[in-house]
Order: structure tokens, then sequence, then C-alpha cells
């Protein structure tokens, strides 16, 4: 019995993960004030956008084939 009412409040919550609607401030609440410079405030779309730098683009090649290692002049053995 138990085992059912916990498979039944874990469905449920994972349910209402799934809820999918468009994100807006709360009746008594306000968005933030318009950043220095700026005369209107920023939409709530504008607030969720991510700056280049929270979220850069991957540049980096992966390597595609087996290479030989360079020498690694720091790789040393053990002292003693």
């Amino acid at each position: 019995m138990t085992r059912f009412v916990s498979l039944a409040l874990l469905a449920l919550a994972l349910a209402a993960c799934g809820s999918q609607k468009d994100l807006a401030p709360l009746a008594d609440a306000s968005l933030p004030p318009p950043p220095f410079g700026r005369a209107d405030p920023p939409t709530a779309n504008e607030l969720l956008e991510l700056d280049p730098q929270a979220a850069p683009e991957r540049n980096v090649e992966l390597r595609r084939e087996s290479e030989e290692r360079e020498d690694d002049p720091f790789d040393l053995p053990p002292e003693g």
C-alpha cells in the first residue's frame, strides 16, 4: 500500500514538472527597474535570454583519430 502511494506521489510530482506556459510576473509584483541608460523596462523574454558569456559556443575541436602525444618535458619520474 505504501509503495502504491509513494509511486502515485512520484508520478504526480513528475506530471507537475511538465507544465509549460509563458512566464509572467505575479499579479502584485512587477519586473525589475530598467538598467541605467535604458528608458523602458526589459520584457520577461529579454530577461530570460542568456548573455553570450553565460553560454559560450563550443569552439574546441575534438580529436577524431588517435594521435601520438608530444613529448612532455614536465612528465618526470618521481624523485628518490
